[in-house]
């Protein structure tokens, strides 16, 4: 959000961003930044949500403020991003852009938005969202409620979220664009914008990384992520960690204390990074990066390894093969860990053949291109309001 703004600003036009109320982690807000309530207010709306079901219902006088805000700046455009998360009255919200006649741009970076509950479905294979949620089996799971809410949440949705005269869906994914169109925001415009990186950080790094842990004659399989678990493949590493010769090392980057706790000898956990350029020196030090992930939309993890050179082994999930080509790494059926495993011994010695080809290929997920994409499209949009 903030990244298309300073893009915008470039340009010279003025950009107001909003968030709910968070600890900026060391970033300094900019004035034309709102945030959006407070830490009294989240933790109410929290626990009125898992009482009640009503998720995204609460949290009036925040929302209420923003409006106003909204209606102060008269901005020639509005765009949404995630709006789910204990920290906004998506009905209020909805009812006022119905009846605002500003041109809307929302992009989805999940599929909450045409669901009765979950932001992902594919691990479980449900299709209720294509008519009507019920009897939701993730129920308790984000954005976790005590009773299953699906089905009335699914119909106040629909109401609030079609209808608007002038809304764009941008989604980072074609897999999410196609979900999209099947749903019951089917009548609006999807246009697909790819997440991207800035590869002026992102790029093939020499570090001492091998020696620090001890891993010079292996063959290093790197993971990413930010919320460990079975989603996002937790459980193929450790089985990787039984199963594959002792030639490999596995590093996971990411990892909690909790989860840390729970992981074989073999895995060598890393906790959370804010350094962009630390975690270059990681992807380049590895040489397969493995994205198993079950539930993913177009993940920049894969984007980051290949402009450090390394090649992308993943599993046919959501968007997350979108950006991998027989060039630059492999896509294995979903959910097929022997094909997983037979894949990432197979291709163990393949960076070195495949390092320029990923590198060129990350050419095309720069972020200044990406953000610039947003900012067509934005003039595009206000100049067919003008006509």
């Amino acid at each position: 959000m903030f990244q298309i703004a300073e893009t915008l600003e470039k340009k010279g036009d003025t950009v107001y961003t909003s968030a709910s109320y968070t600890k900026p982690r060391g970033e300094i807000f900019p004035n034309t930044f709102y945030r959006i309530g407070g830490p009294i207010g989240k933790l109410e709306h929290i626990v009125l949500a898992k009482v009640t079901g009503y998720h995204g219902c609460y949290s009036h006088f925040a929302t209420y403020k923003l409006i106003q805000k909204i209606k102060e700046v008269n901005p020639d455009i509005i765009h949404l991003h995630n709006i789910h998360g204990w920290y906004l009255n998506w009905k209020m919200l909805f009812q006022y852009l119905k009846t605002s006649g500003k041109p809307i741009v929302w992009t989805l970076h999940d599929c909450w938005s045409f669901t009765g509950h979950c932001p992902h479905f594919m691990a479980i294979n449900c299709e209720k969202w294509k008519n009507g949620c019920f009897k939701c089996p993730l129920y308790k799971l984000y954005p976790g409620c005590f009773i299953d809410d699906s089905k009335k949440q699914y119909t106040i949705k629909k109401r609030y979220f079609t209808g608007i005269p002038n809304m764009v869906i941008v989604t980072p994914s074609q897999w999410l664009a196609n979900l999209a169109n099947q749903s019951y925001l089917n009548k609006y415009r999807t246009v697909v914008i790819n997440n991207g990186i800035d590869l002026g950080k992102f790029k093939f790094v020499l570090s001492e990384f091998r020696g620090k842990y001890k891993l010079n004659n292996k063959i290093i399989l790197l993971g990413v992520a930010f919320d460990w678990g079975p989603r996002k493949g937790i459980n193929e590493f450790k089985r990787l960690a039984k199963e594959l010769p002792k030639e490999f090392a596995i590093v996971l980057v990411g990892v909690s204390e909790t989860v840390a706790k729970e992981l074989p000898e073999r895995i060598i956990p890393i906790a959370c990074t804010q350094s962009q350029e630390e975690l270059a020196e990681i992807y380049s030090a590895a040489d397969l990066f493995i994205n198993p992930t079950l539930e993913d939309n177009f993940p920049t993890v894969n984007l980051e390894a290949l402009a450090c050179g390394t090649p992308v082994i993943t599993y046919q999930t959501g968007g997350s093969s979108e950006s991998i080509t027989k060039e630059c790494g492999r896509v294995v059926p979903y959910k097929d860990y022997e094909a997983l495993k037979k894949t990432i011994i197979e291709m163990k010695n393949a960076k070195k053949n495949m390092e320029a080809a990923c590198q060129k290929r990350a050419q095309l997920y720069c972020r200044e291109d990406a953000y610039q994409k947003y900012v067509t499209l934005y003039e595009e949009i206000i100049k067919n309001e003008k006509c």
